[in-house]
């Protein structure tokens, strides 16, 4: 019986410098490439795709993440891995499409009936057909504007302006509208998307637009392609850090790793697994250093992160969610943590000695952030311990 190659963790982090860009030598050119060579970009924070791209390439510019998701639309958000909003390519999206959003929006549908069943005050009850009805009022609305926010769509379709009341008579007792979840269900079904922000580049104030339909893929078909694209990115990896990422279950996430081709491999975690033409050593990678936003998908690409997060740093990046902080690398590892004061400084801070050489291409990095991000403030949605007070 033939035993399984042994990958260790220094060689995982080696995969890290040209797999994700991070090496200086290793940036691409265009936002497309940076999110297809990360599969896909989080962007339940709209500054993380921006700074999670740019970090990436050769010339980071704001510019050039807008022209993917607004001009050209090579970009595309789906709520999907994880019931989580990332950016992917039209390249990648059939396949995220229908391995997991499709399944996601049908999820999200029988939630909204409930939650309006439940908690819309006034108006007529919501069933099926009021919804559907709604559903149609508002793309036949969109596509007289063209483009329009929820609060412009509501002045024309009177449904989207009635309310929700949640956690009725508790202290965080609250309201939403009836528009905001219409539009974030038609935007999950593939109808609509996202239009270029009324604001600079981390603003959540958008109009929405009409979204083509994706191509559809079997199911399984597309599960394997994700499993494969993951593991040419992320691999070697574990069973589990892949059931994570995607939020699949058990059984569809073996099915998906041999439909793959995946082979066994031994990893300091535990067994683990890889595309079979990727178990040589990845060579030679330099020292590099990198500022990587908060929800950045290197930091957010495992389960299991011990092999390049010291878990005594946890407490200090993380919030209570598990939602990762802005965080500063060298040579495969986090290392600390940064933030950007509100006089427009990046500063950072070790949480580990790192050295003389690791301070300066660290600092230097600082640099390249700051030029580019230029008079913008970025204050990151899930906010952690470090990253406030570094801002005080």
């Amino acid at each position: 019986m033939t035993t399984a190659p042994r990958i260790a963790d220094e060689q995982r982090r080696a995969r890290l410098a040209h797999r994700h860009l991070l090496a200086p030598g290793h940036r691409a050119a265009t936002v497309e490439d940076v999110a297809d060579a990360l599969v896909a970009l989080h962007a339940s924070d709209p500054a993380t795709v921006h700074l999670s791209a740019c970090a990436r390439l050769a010339e980071p510019s704001h510019r050039e993440v807008e022209r993917g998701l607004y001009e050209d639309v090579t970009l595309v958000k789906l709520l999907s891995m994880r019931r989580t909003l990332f950016a992917v390519s039209t390249r990648v999206a059939p396949c995220v499409g229908s391995s997991t959003a499709r399944a996601i929006a049908q999820r999200e549908r029988v939630t909204l009936l409930k939650v309006l069943r439940q908690h819309a005050e006034g108006g007529e009850p919501w069933d099926e057909d009021r919804l559907a009805a709604a559903e149609r009022a508002t793309l036949e609305a969109l596509a007289a504007r063209g483009q329009a926010t929820t609060r412009e769509l509501a002045g024309d379709v009177p449904a989207l302006r009635e309310t929700l009341l949640m956690s009725p008579g508790k202290p965080y007792e609250g309201r939403q509208s009836v528009g905001s979840r219409v539009l974030r269900l038609l935007a999950s079904d593939g109808h609509v998307r996202r239009g270029r922000p009324r604001g600079s580049w981390t603003s959540s104030l958008y109009p929405w637009a009409a979204a083509p339909p994706l191509p559809e893929l079997p199911v399984r078909e597309a599960k394997a392609e994700l499993a494969r694209r993951w593991l040419a990115s992320y691999g070697p990896a574990t069973e589990a850090d892949l059931k994570w990422w995607t939020g699949w279950s058990l059984r569809d996430t073996r099915a998906a790793l041999a439909d793959a081709g995946a082979v066994p491999v031994r990893l300091a975690a535990g067994p683990g697994l890889a595309l079979p033409d990727d178990l040589e050593d990845a060579g030679p990678t330099g020292d590099w250093a990198a500022l990587l936003p908060g929800l950045d998908p290197t930091a957010m690409g495992w389960r299991v992160r011990d092999w390049y997060l010291d878990p005594g740093h946890v407490p200090f990046l993380f919030d209570r969610a598990g939602n990762i902080g802005p965080t500063v690398w060298w040579n495969g590892r986090v290392v600390g943590g940064w933030a950007q004061r509100a006089d427009g400084e990046i500063v950072w801070r070790a949480l580990t000695d790192v050295g003389r050489d690791a301070s300066a291409a660290i600092a230097a990095e600082a640099g390249r952030l700051s030029a580019w991000v230029g008079e913008v403030r970025v204050t990151p949605r899930f906010r952690t311990p470090l990253e406030r007070e570094l801002v005080r």
